[in-house]
């Protein structure tokens, strides 16, 4: 209700939101898991992946405060941790790198929004309070409080201080591509200005001097 203007009701929200029905299916997996029922858990999240699209795998510990948004086709991996108050969107993938029996997936920090389909790869941490851009692929670690974007993602931006709201504005990105591209731009459009500017002096100076000789 908090993190959705969409949601009009608790109700709706209650019986609409296929994230939200996947996120409860987890937990009853998950306890499944870590009580040695493997095989029912996997089947059961099998079964919540053909019911809402959300494929979560009941190995993942997932804190408090989670939500899915629309929900489909996110895939979260086995070894994958996610904190308090975290924000997907639809189409993300935290995925693992490795085939071995390890700490394969990513680490998610509290109140990180990591938006549409991007994807984040093998054992690395995403700090508390971060954003991930919207088609973004994340395979480092990344520090708190930072915007990343880009294929491989980057950080592009950081923030100071303390954050004591949840931003879900992952749209407002920016954007150093751009930003680089527009100031050669300028850089050479300055340089045509000052080649005109040559030109027009040798011009002068040409023409001055083809006075002179007709003069004498």
């Amino acid at each position: 209700m908090e993190r959705d203007p969409a949601a009009r009701s608790e109700l709706e929200v209650l019986l609409c939101y296929a994230g939200l029905h996947a996120i409860w299916s987890h937990r009853f997996a998950h306890r499944l898991w870590d009580a040695g029922f493997q095989l029912p858990a996997r089947l059961l999240s099998h079964a919540t992946r053909v019911v809402t699209g959300v494929d979560i795998h009941p190995g993942a510990t997932i804190g408090d405060g989670f939500v899915i948004d629309h929900g489909m086709g996110v895939v979260i991996g086995e070894t994958t941790i996610i904190g308090n108050d975290v924000t997907l969107y639809q189409g993300v993938t935290l995925g693992g790198t490795s085939w071995k029996r390890e700490k394969r997936h990513p680490t998610l920090g509290d109140r990180v929004v990591v938006g549409a389909g991007a994807t984040v790869l093998g054992p690395c941490t995403i700090g508390h309070d971060s954003k991930v851009g919207s088609g973004s692929v994340v395979v480092q670690n990344v520090p708190p409080q930072s915007t990343v974007i880009g294929v491989p993602g980057r950080v592009v931006a950081k923030s100071e201080g303390p954050i004591s709201t949840i931003d879900l504005d992952h749209t407002s990105l920016p954007d150093p591509e751009a930003q680089a591209i527009e100031l050669l731009r300028a850089q050479v459009a300055d340089l045509h200005k000052e080649l005109e500017q040559v030109e027009r002096s040798i011009a002068n100076r040409r023409g001055n001097h083809v006075d002179r000789a007709r003069s004498k």
